[in-house]
């Protein structure tokens, strides 16, 4: 139950409990880079204009920091306006598996689930 009146800290996307794990899982392969941060992002490409980013790199100048359930992350700040309020999801089935997302923003998606257009 939250309080009202404390102020808490907002990140620009939330992760499923599934998608926490599956990323904490791959952050705890051996061998893996802990100066990386996992990328949320867009870039442009795909069916419907844009598609996700989602996966672990080196931050740079223009990052947003920010940590979600002791995962370190980093998106570019101009990425936000596309992405803020989505939620990653992971899916772990025979059918479908994979990280999905669910942006608010997107005013079109395509069957691949990937891509998006504003």
């Amino acid at each position: 139950m939250k309080i009202m009146g404390t102020m808490t800290a907002t990140t620009p996307v939330t992760l499923t409990a599934g998608a926490i794990g599956e990323i904490k899982r791959l952050m705890g392969e051996e061998g893996f880079d802990t100066t990386q941060r996992l990328r949320v992002g867009v870039k442009g490409g795909g069916c419907s204009g844009m598609t996700y980013v989602l996966g672990f790199e080196k931050p740079e100048a223009e990052d947003e920091n920010f940590e979600i359930e002791g995962i370190q992350c980093v998106m570019n700040k101009s990425h936000q306006l596309y992405v803020f309020g989505m939620e990653v999801d992971w899916q772990g089935g025979l059918n479908s598996r994979g990280f999905t997302f669910s942006n608010p923003n997107a005013s079109k998606t395509c069957g691949c689930g990937t891509s998006f257009a504003v």
